[in-house]
């Protein structure tokens, strides 16, 4: 998948990694978190939001610059902070990505059975068709890019049209932004594993490489799309998040099985239903295709033939999350277990490009600005305690 980067096409290269990075992370999970958070902290989950997006540009400007000043993707990094890391890291990105893709294929099942009436299982398979015909083009990046960005852009326009319809009380919002009268540490721990955990940090930087984009030289352009990745992110989230807060401001009770669409059904009735499929097919379908690009991107440096085959891995990898739902349903326990292991990936990941970056034989001569490296450790600290209590609280479930 590797191309040449002219001076033209940076600017597409460098949206559609950002789109990539954003739409990965609006899938079925954003949605139901959003809402659920949402319905709980009422206008002070703008503050969860406000706290979760400076977590996320910390987490993912210093991924994201690590990785194209070094030239290397996560997994080559992490061995060369310590031989055998990478591995380790490459196997919990692909199992996280598995098992998050058998949920996203059948949210895309679910969103065309919103939006059409169709069988979930039925619209699940046309679905993976949809985004294995992606990495059948000779220029398949570049579609992914596209793909990526069209979806993003309806997604935020559907988004914006049912929030105004539901006339949130904005001000308020606004106000509890930056004084809550409710904060959840759990909700925001979710939101920043949701929005650069797992896959997710690295999808939007292992594009950028992929298209031949590296060195100290890169990095504005870096900042740049990274930063443009977490805003695209934060305006979806706020979108929904005035949607929810509109509908249940007026005392409107969400259904408790399927709480994202029954606000999109109380706003605007059978064309709001209609709507949501939209929405979480485009969530659904993208994350699809970014968690398998980048749970392929991790392996792929571990064999010439794995690079050479890349596109047909990805296809491989996109059938096998389908068939197993197809099959065996959505797995829970696994899913569970996988959210756990993915609130690890981040502080693990992201801890080790710290120390990494400052290692001659990874950046060179490059020097790492000391503000990053504090507020990367920052959430390193934090994800990595809430993260293990989180795995051990989920394990305890399982167990019990």
């Amino acid at each position: 998948m590797g191309e040449k980067v002219t001076q033209k096409a940076s600017r597409s290269v460098l949206l559609g990694a950002a789109f990539l990075m954003a739409t990965s992370s609006i899938g079925p999970g954003f949605l139901t978190q959003t809402t659920v958070f949402t319905e709980q902290l009422l206008a002070s989950f703008g503050f969860v939001i406000l706290v979760s997006v400076l977590l996320d540009i910390f987490a993912q400007m210093n991924v994201w610059r690590i990785i194209v000043v070094s030239g290397l993707r996560g997994q080559e990094i992490a061995n060369k902070v310590l031989p055998g890391l990478g591995i380790v890291l490459a196997v919990l990105i692909v199992f996280g990505g598995l098992a998050f893709n058998i949920g996203n294929v059948a949210g895309a099942g679910l969103g065309l059975n919103a939006m059409l009436g169709m069988d979930t299982v039925t619209g699940a398979i046309l679905s993976a068709i949809f985004a294995i015909v992606i990495f059948l083009f000779k220029e398949a990046s570049k579609v992914m890019d596209r793909a990526a960005q069209i979806a993003g852009a309806v997604m935020i326009f559907l988004m914006f049209y049912v929030a105004v319809s539901t006339h949130p009380p904005v001000g308020e919002a606004v106000v509890r932004t930056f004084a809550p009268t409710d904060i959840s540490i759990l909700a925001i721990v979710t939101l920043v594993g949701g929005t650069v955990g797992g896959y997710i940090t690295f999808a939007g930087g292992h594009r950028l490489l992929d298209a031949g984009l590296k060195g100290v030289e890169a990095i504005p352009e870096v900042n740049k799309s990274s930063i443009t990745g977490i805003i695209v992110t934060a305006v979806m989230r706020i979108a929904l998040f005035l949607a929810v807060l509109g509908v249940v401001s007026q005392g409107l009770k969400l259904d408790a099985a399927n709480p994202a669409a029954s606000v999109f059904q109380l706003a605007l009735g059978d064309i709001g239903y209609r709507i949501f499929g939209v929405i979480m097919w485009a969530a659904a379908v993208t994350s699809v295709v970014g968690a398998a690009y980048t749970s392929v991107s991790f392996i792929k440096t571990f064999h010439k033939n794995i690079a050479k085959y890349e596109n047909w891995i990805i296809i491989a990898f996109i059938a096998i999350s389908t068939l197993i739902f197809a099959l065996i349903g959505k797995p829970v326990n696994v899913l569970v277990l996988a959210g756990a292991l993915n609130g690890l990936i981040l502080p693990l990941a992201l801890g080790t490009l710290l120390i990494a970056v400052y290692k001659k034989d990874v950046v060179g001569s490059y020097k790492h600005p000391i503000w990053l490296t504090i507020t990367g450790a920052f959430v390193v600290i934090v994800m990595g305690v809430l993260g293990i209590m989180t795995l051990i609280e989920q394990i305890g479930i399982l167990v019990g």
